[in-house]
């Protein structure tokens, strides 16, 4: 299960991923999901903030 009651933020830039992530102190940078999901159910680890860098074009590779 995951838990609820989490801020969710999606920056469209690195510059912007690092200043929403300077305004948190218990954050967590969603890429995929492929970590940060499991440790969620397993309760490992409960972030109070999520910032999503899916729409992040400069971290993304080449022909994506």
């Amino acid at each position: 299960m995951i838990p609820a009651g989490f801020d969710y933020l999606r920056p469209a830039t690195v510059a912007g991923a690092l200043e929403m992530a300077s305004g948190h102190e218990d954050f967590a940078f969603l890429a995929g999901g492929h970590a940060l999901l499991p440790e969620w159910k397993l309760k490992a680890k409960v972030p109070s903030t999520v910032i999503d860098l899916g729409r992040v074009g400069e971290l993304r590779g080449p022909g994506l």
